[in-house]
């Protein structure tokens, strides 16, 4: 709990400087009654029934916005997603129909079927308008799990609820109760609700609050008592983004009409007589599988569009088709080679490409310069890595070409890295594919050295002191996958390793002898080959899926996952030097803990055996990655301090990962200054082996909208060893990757 303390303090003099620089403000609570315990407990009591009181409905959307841009820069690139403007253009028009499906307790399928827009091009967004839309007012956390819910009891302790005024008739009142977070946070939300006497349902549900740089106002109307009475029928949005001198604002209306709501107890008996798998949700996906195509021709929209459009509103249609004709009929300039080279450089440096080769596939690439490509930790120190995704989809039979080279450098190393891994997925419903995967991996040592650090007592152990011949290596490995039952996955193939001595140059000054004799005087020679056949079984009961045409799907599940690695080095074989066998076992878990908290888990082992001649320790599931991943990616799962000679000095390990996830743990009293952050992380790890007794590392982080930070300390053999840090940009994270509701492994 001590060094929590110190590394709480440590985050908190990092963050000050950005905290006080943001506007303070001071909200006045009203001089209104505090609600009456019996309204609130009532409130309280019926919203988790409310909650699951739907079972199933469908609807049409009609969602129509209108952005307007106050003050842009050049930076406006940098957020993923965003809208791309024209020139001197700074008001736009963007509507669009869609079909909505939703499955309780929190599927959410929309299908966009037209839209109509006045920008350049449709795509794009200042935030996930569907987080909005999709909100079960009556669950326990709100907008995919980022917002506290006012509703929820648990949730009450950060909230003041007072009463505003009352309405309505004595039998059938209706109360107004103002919301007001305890102190301010991305977490909570402010607002009002009006409550229905009696039967405690929520009439009309109003929040704002920011997250994401988002200040956002939802007014939510609900249905008219009857079938809709438990179900929004429209929506208000006012959103303003604002980051780094940019200054946009979109309103945005939503209205619902609803063709089928189900109850809770009639999908139970529609389920139980269905004939499909309990874990398959295809129809809760099935407006997913639609392969219908979308509408875009503003003609065809005018006879989908539910209202009529304002004036103001029409007249920004015509301001976009005149733009559209002067583009037309005005002849372009003629650009000078120099002027157009550098246009196109500038625009490879600062914009993400994704390009639809038609019958080819489609290539996607993120900007050269990105600041979410750079991340550092204690350990590693700086790192870049840029990633290219080529797909090509067979839509006819389902099956999947993916290629994805990547290329990064540590700068603290000096070490440049690239691989590339493709999979051919040939038998969609099952899974099925062949994958290739090749590149350079971490620097390694051998065996040899093994013998000498097992000699070492723990009392005189220390790595400087230990002559590493460390060498590159070059990995090729070919795999078949499988699932050969829901959620059991069978991966088979085999891993190939070229590795050669890093620094020669050493040994031309040390040796008295030729090359080879010298080599072979030391224990070791300057190449070595691996051929080693592997099976992999991965395996996590529970796993839900739709189907997706002939794709099967995957969303998650709520149990554990399970992984056994073996791995069987063959002498002889292609040149193969020497013979291993390796076993790890690995299980993995995030549990939900309710509201906007999780738990996750990770407990494994390993080890080498059958030994012959001269090997290398390269375990699979404990490993260090020598391109920066994302925070999620590792953070969880791996030990931040810990030098990466230690995962190739043992011929077995065992290590044990938790972290906890909440929006409240050490920096709740200093939220007033620090609201930018979303989420704080506590990491506690545990690993044993030879001069290890164990390593202790425990770590403190948060989470914004732009970075991740984390802060550990670590201990070996009870001792004190080293304290350092691991930052990540994550820019807008829920916008640029944003995860399935799910909380289990969505994908392999």
């Amino acid at each position: 709990m001590k060094y929590i303390r110190i590394i709480g303090i440590l985050i908190l003099c990092l963050l000050l400087p950005l905290g006080m620089s943001a506007k303070r403000s001071k909200k006045r609570i009203p001089d209104k009654p505090v609600v009456a315990d019996s309204i609130l407990q009532n409130i309280f009591q019926f919203s988790p029934f409310y909650s699951r009181i739907i079972d199933e409905y469908k609807a049409d959307l009609y969602l129509k916005g209108k952005l307007k841009v106050h003050k842009r820069n050049h930076l406006i690139r940098y957020v993923p997603s965003m809208f791309r403007f024209e020139k001197n253009v700074n008001d736009y028009m963007i509507e669009s129909v869609s079909e909505m499906h939703y499955t309780a307790p929190d599927i959410y399928d929309r299908k966009i079927k037209a839209v109509s827009s006045t920008f350049p091009r449709d795509r794009g967004q200042i935030a996930d308008i569907a987080e909005y839309l999709n909100m079960n007012i009556y669950s326990s956390s709100l907008m995919s799990d980022k917002l506290l819910s006012p509703l929820d009891k648990k949730a009450s302790r950060y909230y003041t609820y007072l009463l505003d005024s009352v309405a309505g008739p004595n039998d059938c009142q209706k109360y107004k109760i103002l919301i007001i977070p305890k102190f301010k946070g991305t977490q909570l939300v402010s607002g009002y609700m009006w409550v229905s006497d009696q039967v405690w349902t929520i009439r009309q549900l109003y929040i704002e609050g920011v997250y994401d740089v988002i200040n956002f106002k939802v007014n939510i109307i609900m249905g008219e008592e009857g079938d809709e009475e438990f179900l929004p029928v429209r929506f208000d949005l006012n959103l303003i983004f604002k980051f780094l001198g940019n200054h946009l604002e979109m309103n945005c209306n939503a209205w619902m009409k609803y063709h089928e709501i189900h109850y809770y107890n009639q999908g139970e008996a529609r389920r139980k007589s269905s004939k499909k798998h309990h874990h398959d949700l295809t129809e809760s996906y099935q407006l997913t599988c639609d392969s219908a195509q979308l509408i875009t021709d503003k003609d065809k929209f005018k006879e989908l569009r539910p209202l009529p459009l304002s004036v103001d509103e029409d007249s920004l249609y015509k301001k976009f088709a005149m733009r559209r004709d002067t583009i037309l009929h005005t002849p372009k300039k003629k650009k000078s080679r120099s002027i157009e080279f550098w246009g196109q450089l500038g625009d490879a440096l600062i914009s993400s490409y994704n390009v639809n080769l038609a019958g080819i596939g489609s290539v996607r690439c993120s900007p050269l310069i990105n600041p979410v490509l750079f991340s550092y930790s204690h350990s590693r120190g700086f790192s870049y890595k840029q990633k290219f995704k080529y797909n090509r989809y067979f839509q006819h039979t389902g099956r999947l070409l993916r290629i994805v080279p990547q290329i990064g450098y540590n700068f603290t190393r000096k070490e440049l890295y690239v691989k590339a891994d493709t999979e051919f997925q040939y038998w969609p419903e099952k899974q099925a594919g062949f994958e290739i995967n090749v590149g350079n991996g971490n620097r390694i040592y051998s065996s040899v050295v093994l013998d000498q650090l097992k000699q070492l007592p723990d009392s005189t152990f220390n790595f400087d002191k230990v002559e590493l011949d460390y060498f590159k290596d070059v990995y090729l490995n070919l795999f078949h996958n499988i699932e050969v039952v829901n959620g059991l996955y069978i991966k088979a193939g085999v891993s190939i390793h070229w590795r050669y001595l890093a620094n020669k140059k050493r040994l031309e000054v040390e040796k008295p002898l030729p090359e080879e004799d010298w080599l072979a005087l030391k224990g070791i020679r300057s190449e070595y080959n691996t051929f080693a056949p592997r099976v992999r079984i991965e395996w996590t009961p529970g796993m839900y899926y739709y189907m997706n045409g002939h794709r099967k799907m995957n969303v998650g599940s709520k149990m554990p996952t399970f992984t056994l690695d073996y791995e069987r080095g063959i002498k002889g074989v292609l040149g193969s030097t020497g013979s291993h066998e390796r076993w790890e076992v690995d299980v993995q878990q995030n549990l939900k803990l309710g509201g906007i908290r999780s738990l996750g888990y990770r407990i494994g082992g390993g080890m080498f055996t059958e030994q012959n001649d001269v090997y290398f320790v390269d375990f699979a599931n404990f490993s260090r990655h020598n391109l920066p991943e994302g925070w999620n990616d590792e953070i969880g799962g791996t030990f931040q301090l810990l030098d990466g000679r230690w995962y190739n000095s043992s011929r077995q390990y065992w290590r044990g990962n938790l972290t906890y996830e909440s929006p409240f743990i050490l920096l709740k009293p200093l939220n007033r200054w620090l609201g930018m952050i979303q989420q704080e992380r506590l990491y506690a790890g545990v690993l044993f082996m030879p001069h290890l007794n164990p390593y202790i590392e425990l770590g403190y982080g948060i989470g914004t909208h732009i970075f991740d930070v984390g802060a550990f300390v670590s201990t070996i053999n009870g001792r004190f060893d080293t304290f350092g840090f691991k930052f990540t940009f994550e820019l807008f994270p829920q916008i640029r990757n944003r995860p399935h509701k799910m909380t289990q492994r969505s994908k392999r």
